[in-house]
């Protein structure tokens, strides 16, 4: 009777296993008849009118990376969980492109599995952004975010330089491309190098600090400041960063520091954090030799302490 039961359960488990298999592979099946056609730099299709096949080329803003994609958050995703599933018809309704998408909020919004991301926060903080109150509802979080190939570096990566590069790119993909610019702005795109000309040292600036780290207000609840300033409020002041008290101890290292602090405590954290010299990079030979004269320093005190001991 027991083996009887055992063989049920089996089953049983097989069964759904089997069914769960078959739901992601339709899944997938799914996900993948878009990218057929949204990864290639053409497709094919039937032509109803003529009868044949006809292979056109696909307008480069409608392909899609697909390594990016399997990098992203959203990977597991259908296509149809945010566009029509009409689009699984071609040719595609024209209207269709009409239709409003969905927003980050209509599915993270109000989630308490999702609490700790605190968007309802980041949209507080994004409605008091130039963005926002320039262009208003027209200035989605998809313009910096693409929900394709969005990953959440800033919190994740344990690579300081690749959040820089990450975030640069988002910011560059509008404010360095003057076709993007002009369609949200309706104006030229000023010169980044010219309106930056007054930053010592714009290269390295450029390739180790996030334009946010400039560009917004530093609020400690958030991850990520998303209240994009007016240029004019940028910061200009060298003084804020190089110190000891720099703000990019509570932006850029932020994450960098919780983590390492909270892995190997706060003394162990500070001294293997390298962004602990802020405004450089830390110099491991400097770094050593330190060490070498701390540990020096405390050995002659010990010594020291030890002699006056024994003498008395």
């Amino acid at each position: 009777m027991k083996y009887r039961w055992f063989s049920l359960i089996s089953i049983l488990l097989l069964f759904c296993s089997s069914l769960h298999l078959n739901a992601q592979s339709y899944k997938n099946a799914q996900h993948h008849a878009c990218l057929k056609c949204h990864s290639n730099q053409s497709y094919s299709f039937d032509n109803t009118v003529t009868g044949k096949v006809q292979k056109r080329l696909m307008n480069p803003n409608f392909i899609l990376d697909t390594v990016a994609i399997s990098a992203g958050v959203h990977k597991s995703f259908d296509c149809t969980d945010c566009h029509s599933a009409e689009y699984q018809t071609y040719p595609h309704q024209a209207n269709l492109k009409l239709e409003p998408l969905s927003t980050c909020l209509d599915c993270h919004g109000g989630d308490a599995s999702f609490a700790t991301y605190k968007f309802e926060k980041i949209q507080e903080e994004f409605k008091k952004s130039v963005h926002f109150q320039v262009y208003g509802e027209n200035f989605t979080c998809s313009k910096c975010h693409s929900q394709h190939t969005y990953k959440a570096t800033a919190r994740n990566s344990s690579d300081v330089m690749e959040i820089v590069d990450f975030d640069n790119k988002m910011c560059l993909s509008c404010h360095n491309d003057m076709k993007k610019y002009k369609m949200v702005s309706g104006h030229e795109n000023p010169k980044l190098i010219e309106v930056h000309d007054w930053l010592p040292n714009q290269a390295l600036h450029f390739k180790n600090v996030r334009c946010i780290e400039c560009h917004t207000e530093v609020v400690d609840s958030l991850m990520v400041s998303h209240n994009i300033l007016k240029k004019d409020k940028a910061v200009k002041n060298c003084v804020q960063c190089h110190s000891a008290n720099s703000r990019l101890k509570a932006s850029l290292y932020k994450y960098e520091n919780l983590q390492k602090r909270a892995k190997e405590g706060i003394i162990k954290g500070i001294l293997t954090n390298s962004s602990y010299i802020i405004g450089t990079h830390q110099s491991p030979f400097l770094k050593l030799l330190s060490i070498l004269i701390f540990l020096a320093a405390l050995t002659g005190i010990i010594i020291h302490s030890l002699f006056r001991i024994f003498k008395k």
